[in-house]
């Protein structure tokens, strides 16, 4: 299991996501933990099995045991916050945000890894989940600590690439089960 292998799987007609996939995680400027980290926490984010299974062996081979269980914890806080947040967000009464949370999320605190990277990934998966107030919290955080847009951007493009391909290869999969 492979990102050959997903890349592999990728239609003809998807062909642009093929190419973009092999770009954002083959020749990406960013450092192993961030790259690695983000793919792993977008490949849970964008829920697909195939996805996932084929990412996740090279992502934990780059990735301290730290920094691996740091990037699925991305994944599943926010997951849970992404949710809350774009709901309170959307709802038209404002008074909702002022009420507390009273939800748990220790780990955004000390996250075992760097906190730019935790962010980073959170940010991806922000993405994916279509949070803009967790987007914008996120992004800037990141660039208070002095990271570019364009890491920045590098994570939310492996983001963008990575649900293309689960979206497509999990269509694929369900027509192909007829």
């Amino acid at each position: 299991m492979s990102l050959d292998s997903l890349k592999a799987a990728v239609p003809d007609f998807a062909k642009d996501l093929r190419l973009n996939l092999g770009s954002v995680i083959g020749n990406s400027d960013l450092p192993q933990q961030q790259l690695w980290g983000t793919v792993l926490a977008c490949a849970i984010a964008a829920r697909s099995p195939r996805v996932l299974r084929e990412l996740e062996p090279e992502a934990k081979a780059a990735l301290s045991p730290e920094a691996y269980t740091a990037a699925k914890s991305a994944a599943a806080v926010m997951a849970m916050n992404n949710v809350f947040y774009r709901t309170r967000h959307l709802l038209s009464d404002p008074e909702y945000g002022t009420l507390r949370a009273g939800l748990r999320m220790n780990v955004i605190g000390n996250p075992g890894v760097e906190k730019v990277d935790f962010e980073l990934w959170s940010l991806a998966v922000s993405a994916i989940n279509g949070c803009g107030q967790c987007l914008d919290s996120h992004e800037q955080v990141l660039r208070k600590a002095g990271v570019g847009r364009e890491t920045v951007q590098e994570a939310f493009k492996i983001a963008s690439v990575i649900q293309a391909v689960a979206v497509t290869l999990d269509a694929e999969d369900a027509l192909a089960a007829e």
